[in-house]
Parts: C-alpha cells; sequence; structure tokens
C-alpha cells in the first residue's frame, strides 16, 4: 500500500495550485493596494490644493470635502484625514499645508489564503504659495512711508487672530506683534507669527464709499464752522433719537454720557469740518439694536485747518450697522482729506469700544491702547490707515465675527498655489 503511487500527481497538483491561487491572490490585492495607494495621493494632492486656496480657518473641512469626493470620508472605513498648517517648506519657510490621509487597515481578498497580510495605506501632500489672507489691519503707505507698519518695542503687543499687511514694508522691534500672519509688499523685518515680504500690494477696499457721503449742507466759509456743537449734559445719561442722516457743522463735544438711539439699519453722523470730542470720563453709545457710522469729511477752506478725527479722555462704544450702504463701517474718514487726519494715541484717547471698520487712508497713527468689541456689537475690528507705529500693549480684539457685524474684511491673495511635494 505505502508503494501505490496512484493518485500521487493530483496531490502534487492540489499543493502547487494552492501555492499558485496564493501567489495569483496576493498579485491581486497587491494591484490593487496599489491601486488605492494612487487614488489616496490624489485626493491628498487636491485635498492640499484646496486648503492652501481657502488659506483660512476653515481650511481643514475644505480640505476633508474635496478627501470625501474622492471616496476617502474621514472617520469611513478606517480611513483618516488630517490637514495641518504653518508647516514646513520645502525652501525652509514654515507657511505650507499639508493633508494626509491613511488607511490603517486596506482591504484584503485573496492574499490570506497564503498569510495574513494587511498593510497600511497613506497619501501625503504639501502645497504652499497662493494663500487668500484677511486683514484687521492695512497700512496703504500712500505718503510713500516705508515701513509702513512699525512695531515700537511692543513686548506685550496682541494681535492674537489678526493679520496685517503693509503697501511697503513692515518693521516689529524686539515682539513680532502676535499677529498671524504679517504681509508687506517691500520687506517684513519681524512682524507676524509667519512672516512674508514681497507680496502684492492690496488696492483700497473702500475708497469707493466716498460717493455715500451725504451732501455738505454747512456751506464752504469759515463762519459754517465756527460754532461749537454740544451734546449731553454733565453728570446726566443724555439718550437722543438720531435720524437716518446728521449733518453737524465743525466740532462736536460731548458734555455728558450720551446714549444713541438710531434708525434702521443705523444712522449716519457726519462731522463737517470738525472733530469729535469725548470728554474725559463720559461715553458716547449706541444702545442695543441700534449702529452708527461716523463720517469726517468737509470742504477745503482757504487759510483755515480743522482735525478730522475723535479726540478727548472718554469712549466710543458703538457699532457699525450690519447691513446697508455702510454696513460694516464704523469711523470714515473721506479720503479726499489729507490734512488734520493723524491720530496720535488711537485706542486710548478715546477709548475704542467699536464694532466694526476704522477707515483712515490718509492718517499717520500711534496705536498704544487697546481695541474691544462694542457693548451691543459683534467681535470685529478692521484698520485701515496710510501708516501706523504700534506701542505698549496695542491689543487688538478678535476678528472672528466680523461675518455677523456686516464687514468684508480687506484680503489679498499672496501668491500663486503649488504642489510642492
Amino acid at each position: 500500500m505505502w508503494r501505490d503511487e496512484d493518485g500521487i500527481i493530483a496531490v502534487l497538483t492540489a499543493l502547487a495550485l494552492t501555492v499558485l491561487i496564493g501567489i495569483v491572490g496576493l498579485a491581486l490585492d497587491v494591484g490593487m493596494w496599489y491601486r488605492s495607494n494612487r487614488a489616496m495621493q490624489n485626493a491628498a494632492d487636491a485635498a492640499v490644493i484646496a486648503a492652501a486656496l481657502n488659506g483660512t480657518g476653515s481650511f481643514g473641512a475644505e480640505a476633508k470635502a474635496v478627501a470625501a469626493q474622492y471616496g476617502f470620508v474621514d472617520g469611513a472605513n478606517g480611513i483618516t484625514v488630517t490637514a495641518s498648517n504653518n508647516q514646513p517648506c520645502p525652501g525652509g519657510a514654515t507657511d505650507c499645508y499639508q493633508v494626509t490621509i491613511a488607511q490603517a487597515t486596506a482591504q484584503v481578498f485573496f492574499s490570506p489564503v497564503i498569510g495574513n497580510f494587511t498593510p497600511s495605506l497613506a497619501g501625503a501632500a504639501t502645497a504652499g504659495g497662493s494663500q487668500t489672507h484677511s486683514y484687521c489691519l492695512l497700512a496703504l503707505g500712500g505718503s510713500g512711508t516705508d515701513p509702513a507698519i512699525t512695531g515700537n518695542g511692543v513686548p506685550a503687543a496682541n494681535l492674537d487672530n489678526c493679520s496685517i499687511m503693509s503697501n511697503t514694508g513692515m518693521t516689529c522691534h524686539g515682539h513680532n506683534t502676535g499677529a498671524t500672519y504679517g504681509d508687506a509688499h517691500t520687506t517684513n523685518s519681524g512682524c507676524g507669527n509667519t512672516q512674508r515680504s514681497n507680496v502684492p500690494a492690496v488696492a483700497d477696499p473702500y475708497s469707493g464709499l466716498a460717493t455715500n457721503i451725504p451732501a455738505n449742507t454747512c456751506g464752504t466759509s469759515a463762519s459754517s464752522f465756527a460754532t461749537l456743537n454740544l451734546w449731553g449734559l454733565p453728570a446726566v445719561t443724555t439718550t437722543m433719537t438720531l435720524p437716518a442722516t446728521t449733518i453737524v457743522c465743525g466740532d462736536l463735544q460731548l458734555l455728558g454720557d450720551v446714549t444713541l438711539h438710531t434708525a434702521s439699519p443705523g444712522s449716519v453722523l457726519v462731522i463737517e469740518n470738525g472733530k469729535l470730542n469725548v470728554g474725559s470720563g463720559f461715553t458716547l453709545k449706541t444702545e442695543a439694536s441700534s449702529a452708527l457710522t461716523i463720517i469726517f469729511t468737509g470742504p477745503t477752506v482757504a487759510g483755515h485747518s480743522y482735525t478730522h478725527a475723535p479726540t478727548g479722555g472718554g469712549t466710543l462704544d458703538f457699532n457699525a450697522p450690519t447691513s446697508g450702504t455702510w454696513s460694516g463701517v464704523a469711523i470714515y474718514q473721506d479720503p479726499a482729506l489729507t490734512t488734520g487726519v493723524d491720530i496720535s494715541a488711537a485706542g486710548g484717547s478715546p477709548t475704542w469700544k467699536i464694532s466694526g471698520l476704522v477707515y483712515l487712508p490718509h492718517s499717520s497713527v500711534t496705536f498704544s491702547g487697546a481695541v474691544n468689541s462694542s457693548s451691543n456689537g459683534a467681535s470685529c475690528f478692521a484698520l485701515v490707515v496710510d501708516n501706523i507705529t504700534i506701542n505698549g500693549t496695542g491689543e487688538i480684539l478678535k476678528t472672528g465675527a466680523c461675518a455677523a457685524a456686516g464687514l468684508n474684511l480687506p484680503t489679498n491673495n499672496v501668491g500663486a498655489i503649488a504642489l510642492l511635494q
């Protein structure tokens, strides 16, 4: 019986076929793994480009949405999609985006015939270059001042969640201000957590609003602006109702606390050839459901100069309208004004509790205080100047609620997107 060799070929064939089937099965699985890995890499490439183009706080959600379009859904079938910003770039910078798509255990079909092969798959990509940055501080630099943004020591400056842009250069001594991005058209020397030079200049996004300034009803002679306009009463909180448009000829001074009830969506206060003097200890405030835009403007009067700015030791506590012509605009200096527009103690004299845009296109500003949101407004602040020096704390509130505040922040596409790895 032991010497009977009948059927041995069948046994050997069966054993050989088992090995052959396993090898073929492994080859098929390897081919599918390669195909899946290639698809995963393509998805990572597309997702990282989308993240870099987004350039905002929602870049991660955008990357995951694009990966899902390729069939790789974060959290499904063992797949994880991870998106990160401020990653190392091949050239040494640290402002790139990276997306990684991974699957801990790949699908297997035939290979278990010859063993337990369950590899993990991953695809990763890095992109940089083009990012759309939104700015809470924009220095237009039309006067040619370079640097148009200067951080003068600023040991405790905090511009967290705020990016800054200069149409010339920017220089920060001792502290980078804490801004998310510091972008300069020429050279950035030490400003921002992520610093970039040679980015495109930003055109003034708000100059066109000047066509909506109400017509001057004061006249054009010096006598038209000689009267001191007074609001409020000492030691009394005065509530005033403003029509849609109020025009004041010359200086406006507060004698006490003034709370404004305004028209809807907000009232416009036009100060022709005058300053707004908020006396020490006094507050100009909008009540709940009210909003205000303050416009400084005025005709040229030969032989006379005027101050076109808020002054005094009190507090401005108001929010811009969230819709309408002046949506998001709190203070607007007429871009036709080129003198009497500088501010030497922004955020401190008076104190700024403002929700919205402060537009000072030809102003040299010294910023020494802090800006907080108004009592009844969203957390949003933007400042446009010719040039600015930041001293002291120089704190600007977070700008995450500008959409709710009705303000479109200045933006800039800082370069062309490139897939780097």
